[in-house]
């Protein structure tokens, strides 16, 4: 009796040992860098790295053109302002077609006086500016 016991020990040891040897085959081709799950997990963990890399560049990226914007804002304000002192300082022009008589200022024709005109408005309308009126940078530059 004691026979059949080892025989059988022995056997069910062995189908054990049988079983486990292609477990472990099973769980090599399963986690094989190149065409297992492995694999899989390596290269979505090297994509994620990657788009980290391009959102961190994309949000550098966001906040340069954000302070870009805010300066460029603030230029067009400020040319806004200005254009909005050259219309009002329009409004205060002598219509050319509203006087009939010529005088001896207006024998050259409306563009002279309308030149003459302008020149000293303009001059009044941005007192002591050290920069001209239609500059390319804002007096904050």
């Amino acid at each position: 009796m004691e026979m059949i016991s080892d025989i059988l020990l022995v056997a069910g040891a062995l189908g054990a040992a049988f079983y486990c040897f292609i477990l472990a085959r099973r769980l090599a081709r399963f986690n094989d860098l190149e065409n297992g799950v492995g694999g899989a997990v390596a290269v979505l963990s090297a994509q994620v790295d990657d788009l980290t890399r391009t959102l961190k560049a994309a949000q550098g990226a966001a906040g340069e053109a954000n302070d870009s914007l805010g300066q460029l804002t603030e230029r067009a304000e400020g040319v806004a302002k200005r254009l909005e002192l050259l219309v009002a300082s329009m409004h205060d022009l002598p219509d050319p077609n509203a006087n009939p008589q010529r005088g001896p200022e207006t024998e050259a024709g409306p563009a002279s006086m309308l030149h003459r005109t302008t020149t000293p408005q303009l001059s009044e309308a941005a007192p002591h500016s050290e920069q001209p009126v239609f500059s390319r940078r804002s007096a904050s530059s």
